[in-house]
């Protein structure tokens, strides 16, 4: 005897719940599945004209995002909040707010005079022709809260069988959030502590030691003069404002022009531009640029304040790394190795023998263009048997750092 097809899975309340438990794998991104449910609601009867799902993560810069869906525009917004968002009197004054200090749930027909709390939204939405308006919590295993809302223009607002459907989908999306969040906060941390590329091979499971690529770069070391003596003499909080300074100044031209920085190394900074990335050695020496202006200001303020400027060295060379997995069995590190790193570095210490803070290699100069440049003459490197020439940048010419061994 054949069994009807609804025995061997049986509808549920809405087709776009049956979805829901069968396809949400097929999103990877909690902001594309989002926009798909709220799609899958409306063609299943439900007269979600707004959506907002909040969730919360682990990010150095943010405290989580906000997605806004919309009927008659249905790309998800996708809006990152940071703590002084949450600090805001908007927020401050909102339901998202009273759902993650523990509120059950928020019901307001827009319509209607308000019963409880005068949200700040409430005017906005109704300014805007919405009837009803309907946040939950989305609760996550470790008990961490986010937030799903509906919003409809409905005339007389959500019906008790739409609220009936959207709470059924709360625990299932509770679940898939709590998955894709998580997801993401994994990316995020390994990103903020071992760097982009580094992150995406270890999600990818290359984690083997040494596990490898060899790779052209431009490598980019720097390094704080007198940092020792700092450490050993100045308040606890001035060393870390100092070093949280320096790290700034070098690390964001680093990011916006596509370097990768790959650690830090107590007062010193590493990082690459991978040449298979279009401009990859121009980018870094306007990165380069853009960091020297940066200590210039930063200096020109100290000074200003009687504080004395900070002394730094900053070595670019190019050539091929060893892009790998090492350590020991149970504590790895992706970093890069090979004679072009140790050049970049004796680049760096020979800074303050020349009084200038960016020394360029030859290799670098020949592959972004030697007219960009100012020579510096002919040098001998440690390791190496005969000098090369070295190069600076045009804006220290008449600049000269006096550093003091």
């Amino acid at each position: 005897m054949s069994v009807p097809s609804t025995m061997l899975w049986p509808l549920r309340r809405s087709a776009a719940l049956d979805w829901f438990v069968r396809f949400n794998h097929e999103e990877p991104f909690l902001d594309d599945l989002f926009a798909r449910l709220c799609e899958k609601l409306v063609d299943d009867g439900l007269p979600v004209t707004r959506a907002t799902l909040h969730a919360r993560g682990l990010h150095p810069q943010f405290i989580g995002a906000a997605m806004i869906w919309r009927n008659d525009s249905r790309p998800v917004q996708m809006r990152m909040i940071t703590r002084a968002d949450v600090e805001s009197a908007q927020f401050q004054n909102s339901p998202i707010k009273a759902l993650y200090e523990g509120a059950d749930g928020v019901r307001q027909r827009l319509d209607l005079p308000t019963t409880g709390p005068e949200y700040g939204i409430y005017g906005d939405l109704r300014a805007a022709g919405f009837t009803d308006y309907v946040a939950r919590p989305l609760v996550a295993s470790d008990a961490r809260r986010h937030t799903v809302t509906f919003a409809t223009n409905r005339a007389g607002g959500f019906s008790t069988e739409d609220l009936f459907t959207l709470d059924d989908l709360l625990p299932l999306l509770s679940m898939a959030a709590e998955a894709r969040i998580g997801r993401r906060i994994t990316k995020t941390i390994l990103e903020t502590y071992v760097g982009k590329e580094a992150g995406l091979q270890i999600l990818a499971g290359n984690i083997r030691r040494g596990a490898h690529e060899v790779i052209d770069a431009a490598v980019w070391i720097a390094d704080l003069a007198h940092f020792s003596e700092l450490a050993d003499h100045a308040p606890r909080d001035e060393v870390l404002g100092v070093l949280d300074t320096f790290f700034d100044a070098m690390g964001k031209p680093i990011q916006s022009h596509g370097g990768e920085i790959l650690k830090f190394m107590g007062d010193a900074v590493m990082c690459v531009f991978r040449l298979d990335r279009p401009e990859a050695g121009k980018r870094a020496l306007m990165a380069a640029r853009e960091a020297y202006r940066a200590m210039e200001a930063i200096n020109q303020e100290r000074r200003a304040n009687g504080s004395e400027p900070l002394g730094y060295g900053l070595g670019l060379h190019l050539g091929e790394v060893i892009f790998g997995n090492i350590g020991t069995e149970s504590r790895l590190d992706f970093t890069v190795i090979g004679p072009a790193v140790n050049e970049a570095a004796r680049l760096e210490r020979l800074s303050r023998t020349l009084g200038r803070h960016v020394v360029i290699s030859d290799a670098f100069a020949a592959h972004v263009g030697r007219q960009e440049l100012i020579p510096l003459g002919q040098h001998q490197l440690r390791g190496r048997d005969i000098p090369i020439e070295l190069f600076g940048l045009p804006e220290e010419e008449g600049n000269p750092w006096s550093y003091v061994v």
